[in-house]
């Protein structure tokens, strides 16, 4: 099956449409664009973001510099670039959360993706998988379904509110499950009580699934975006196992503040949009299991943010979730 908005043909036209412009030169004395990341050092984005920082920078002529805000689900970072001056200098790493989930899950936030921000591209998608311990005798997900209505199992999660535990509220409510949702502080604790067969299932990235599928010790049933995974091309999505329309994954985009002039906003767009043309930019970004948007636009991003918006508010009110 394919995703509308990130499919792998559009991948492919994406490269072809886009300009391959040969990298600018820093301008000496050129004042730095800050690139804010709202989650700690060290993790997914954060690798991403620092990657993707030194290609915008080739084509900006400018440093790229990251700064890490974490904290409250990203929603630190994402306030600090909303209250920012609009001058295309200061621009967000977002993510689900910020940019669409947490105005749901955080009752005080005091920014509106919506109103605060003004996009300027969509990176992509990375899909969580959905993985059980080797020991549950279920070896895809019509099996776990049937499974989880003879036995009691849990799922777990690197905390409430996080896409873990969105992905696992999704697939109850679709489903006509009620798996139970076990929070962990972090990912390494749900995957450590996964591994010692304490709880039955996580929902967690591909490339952190990965090595633990590949060692047996944990089995992969499905894929929770619309289209597969090159990381795992051979495992189906559970959307094509019976879930039709299952899509819990996490989107990426750069926006900067409300009021960034729109000559600002598309220098960045620009540029950005040529650091994704390049094969060595690109290959690394798929190697992490995102799968990039094929149109890099203010306007594709912006019609995402409402999108997700709007799906997940109707799955956290089905749900009463809320986030730590």
């Amino acid at each position: 099956m394919m995703n509308g908005i990130f499919g792998r043909r559009g991948l492919l036209g994406a490269g072809a449409l886009l300009p391959l412009a040969r990298p600018a030169l820093a301008q000496p004395g050129a004042r730095p664009v800050l690139l804010v990341v709202p989650f700690a050092p060290g993790g997914p984005t954060d690798l991403i973001a620092r990657r993707l920082a030194v290609s915008l920078g080739e084509g900006l002529g400018q440093p790229v510099v990251v700064e890490n805000r974490a904290g409250a689900g990203g929603n630190i970072g994402a306030e600090f670039v909303a209250r920012s001056a609009p001058d295309g200098h200061t621009i967000l790493f977002g993510t689900s959360g910020p940019l669409a989930i947490n105005r749901m899950l955080y009752p005080g936030q005091s920014y509106d993706p919506a109103k605060d921000f003004a996009p300027v591209a969509p990176l992509g998608r990375i899909p969580n998988v959905l993985a059980v311990n080797a020991s549950v005798p279920a070896r895809n997900v019509p099996e776990l379904i049937a499974l989880s209505k003879r036995e009691r199992l849990s799922f777990g999660s690197s905390g409430n509110g996080a896409s873990s535990h969105l992905a696992g509220a999704l697939f109850n409510t679709m489903a006509g499950t009620t798996i139970e949702h076990i929070p962990y502080r972090g990912t390494g604790p749900a995957l450590n009580d996964l591994l010692a067969g304490h709880i039955a299932m996580v929902f967690t990235d591909v490339l952190t699934a990965l090595p633990h599928v590949q060692g047996g010790r944990v089995r992969a049933l499905g894929i929770t975006t619309l289209e597969r995974s090159a990381v795992l091309p051979d495992l189906p999505t559970v959307a094509e196992q019976g879930l039709a329309g299952y899509d819990a994954s996490v989107f990426f985009g750069l926006v900067a503040a409300a009021a960034t002039p729109v000559a600002a906003r598309e220098r960045l767009r620009t540029a950005f949009a040529t650091a994704l043309a390049q094969a060595e930019t690109r290959g690394f970004l798929e190697s992490q299991g995102m799968q990039i948007a094929p149109v890099l636009t203010a306007e594709a991003l912006s019609g995402l943010m409402a999108t997700e918006t709007e799906r997940w508010a109707r799955v956290i009110r089905e749900t009463n979730l809320r986030a730590d």
